[in-house]
């Protein structure tokens, strides 16, 4: 059991492949194990549309009851709206997702009351180490449930001034995921026209992966803001808590830039605010913050880290190049829906288009994450830092190195033997002339 907890209990959640990693057997012994650790009677779990998720929701709570707990059942919900009802009932909770993973998938994301986060530094060893030496008994869980998707759409859209909102045109893929219920719920008092694609939950993700990162899984949502003439385009991933934009031209917008946009509408209602930006934004983020009057604070890449700063600095909001964005008054935690409802209400504050909101943002060339499998990672990082040796060096999270005109992270994956490289210049030329530099420096070519 040692080994096979180990393999699957992440920096930030818990993820494997169902039944042979994470099952029934495993999500009764994390359920005991956690109710040890939130020392909480009650525990708040939600899921997503998965085919394996209720057993194993259903076996979580077993475990729960088994150390003298109960369960209160949100049901099949988006991962940000059991954040929600964490924060709004002021419970543990965990909810049952593989996000964007294939089918075969599933997992536990886990927080604190208050949604405040539990990560491999933060309870994520500890829980793991209980789990592996408990055998709770198979039983009737004691379960009540509860419907906070109403209270959640109202929360989300409490974010907005409606009376500014116009009836823009939406193209919105659900990716057969999360988003696909509660859509409908936060949308239904909106005056916006929207256009659905794949709203169907549906765990096997017939049509595409439910991973808008990849620009493969936006073809079918740009396509649809074209045929239709959308205004713009919004995607969401499995578990309904990363969303990525395209504009009316079906041109991709970078995580990046929505963190912008969304930091320029918040200091507009906020002057002064702080923002969190990770290491990854490109350059264009906190320029964007300080124009607009706020103050931008630079952290590691990852959520946890994101919240904690949030609650050391009273950030309003902090944004992550991977479609997560995160909201002080939404328990800190990150929200694809309420940062969709922000994009919304400043394109109808404007008279411009999506891309002509965008235009002034667009100041760099970035590669995108490009990721190599490398046995030695930490001497390809010793060899990068060596040959940059005269840039302006930082440890803080992987290495970054910074120019006059470009910079670059590298960065060791947590899970896998990859190192992940992102790269910004001021012009396309230099960044593909450095891209491809300091990959060579990587693969051990140069």
């Amino acid at each position: 059991m040692t080994s096979e907890l180990k393999s699957i209990f992440k920096a930030y959640d818990v993820r494997g492949v169902y039944p042979g990693e994470l099952n029934e057997d495993v999500a009764r012994r994390v359920g005991a194990a956690f109710a040890r650790f939130v020392e909480s009677d009650r525990v708040v779990v939600g899921r997503d549309m998965r085919t394996s998720s209720p057993a194993l929701a259903n076996a979580f709570a077993e475990g729960v009851t088994a150390e003298g707990g109960s369960v209160v059942d949100v049901g099949a919900v988006s991962t940000d709206a059991l954040y929600f009802a964490s924060g709004k009932l002021d419970l543990p909770g965990v909810m049952f997702t593989a996000s964007h993973n294939p089918a075969r998938y599933n997992g536990m994301k886990m927080c604190k009351a208050k949604a405040v986060p539990i990560g491999s530094d933060s309870g994520m060893n500890e829980i793991r180490a209980t789990a592996e030496t408990l055998d709770p008994p198979q039983g009737t869980p004691r379960v009540e449930e509860a419907d906070i998707l109403s209270n959640y759409a109202d929360h989300c859209r409490s974010f907005v001034d409606a009376g500014t909102l116009r009836p823009l045109k939406v193209a919105i893929d659900a990716g057969n995921g999360m988003a696909g219920k509660t859509v409908p719920i936060v949308f239904e008092e909106l005056p916006f026209e929207v256009s659905p694609l794949y709203f169907d939950l549906d765990g096997s993700f017939p049509n595409h992966p439910a991973n808008p990162i990849e620009e493969a899984n936006l073809a079918d949502l740009q396509k649809l803001v074209l045929e239709q003439g959308c205004d713009v385009g919004i995607a969401f991933d499995g578990d309904a808590d990363r969303m990525f934009l395209v504009d009316e031209r079906a041109e991709l917008v970078s995580g990046s830039l929505t963190t912008a946009m969304v930091a320029q509408t918040l200091l507009k209602k906020y002057p002064g605010e702080r923002i969190i930006y990770n290491l990854i934004c490109s350059w264009t983020v906190p320029e964007v913050i300080e124009e607009n009057g706020g103050t931008p604070i630079r952290t590691r890449v990852g959520h946890s880290f994101i919240k904690r700063v949030m609650a050391e600095t009273g950030a309003i909001f902090g944004g992550e190049h991977s479609g997560h964005y995160y909201f002080r008054d939404n328990f800190r935690a990150d929200s694809g829906m309420i940062a969709a409802m922000l994009v919304l209400e400043a394109m109808s504050e404007s008279d411009d288009s999506l891309s002509e909101i965008l235009e002034p943002f667009r100041r760099y060339w970035a590669s995108g994450e490009i990721n190599t499998e490398v046995p030695d990672q930490g001497g390809a990082i010793k060899s990068l830092a060596e040959v940059y040796s005269d840039g302006n060096q930082d440890w803080t999270d992987g290495l970054t190195v910074e120019y006059e005109d470009w910079w670059f992270n590298c960065r060791a994956s947590n899970t896998e033997p990859l190192l992940r490289l992102n790269l910004e210049a001021r012009t396309k030329e230099l960044m593909e002339t450095k891209r491809d530099e300091v990959l060579r420096v990587i693969r051990g070519e140069s």
